[in-house]
C-alpha cells in the first residue's frame, strides 16, 4: 500500500494509477457498425416521434 506518513503522524494514502495506453483508431468494420448504429438510432427517433404525432 503506497502512503506517506506525516509529522503529525497522519497517513496520507495515494490511489495507485492505471497503465496508460494509447488508443487505437476504429477499423473499417467499426466504422460500418457506427453507421449502421446511427442510422438505426435515427430511425427509432423518427419513428417515436411520427407515433406521437399520429396519437396527439
Amino acid at each position: 500500500m503506497r502512503y506517506v506518513k506525516e509529522e503529525g503522524g497522519l497517513l496520507n494514502n495515494f490511489a495507485i494509477e492505471p497503465k496508460m495506453y494509447e488508443a487505437e483508431p476504429p477499423s473499417q468494420n467499426q466504422k460500418r457498425n457506427y453507421i449502421i448504429l446511427g442510422v438505426a438510432g435515427a430511425a427509432l427517433i423518427g419513428g417515436l416521434i411520427a407515433v406521437a404525432a399520429a396519437v396527439s
